[in-house]
């Protein structure tokens, strides 16, 4: 009885850490996207383009259902926000789809 429970914690803290380590990667996808989409010679699609290959190769295709990019204002300063939606993992990395959503934001390169 006390082996099980604790197999049972010891598996439900792995997935916990695991969901945290997809969340993680995710943001960090968000954000190198919206860095290069931020760049003067770069479009937002790009930028978008690139943090759903990076979250594509690092988790898996199937992993993000939508990423977005918009230009917001800031006092004086042009931002880029890129916005995705990714699977909740429940277990391993099933679980359920468009739960999670990590938004980053970077200044805008005017090309002054």
């Amino acid at each position: 009885m006390v082996g099980a429970l604790l197999t049972l914690l010891t598996l439900g803290v792995i997935q916990l850490a695991l969901a945290v380590y997809v969340r993680g990667v995710a943001h960090d996808a968000a954000v190198e996207g919206a860095y290069d989409a931020a760049l003067a010679d770069v479009t937002d699609e790009e930028g978008a383009a690139r943090a759903r290959d990076i979250v594509d190769r690092t988790l898996g295709p199937a992993f993000v259902q939508d990423v977005q990019t918009r230009r917001t204002t800031v006092g004086e300063a042009t931002m880029v926000q890129v916005t995705m939606r990714i699977t909740l993992p429940l277990i391993g990395l099933a679980g359920i789809p468009a739960a999670w959503e990590v938004t980053a934001h970077a200044p805008a390169d005017d090309g002054e």
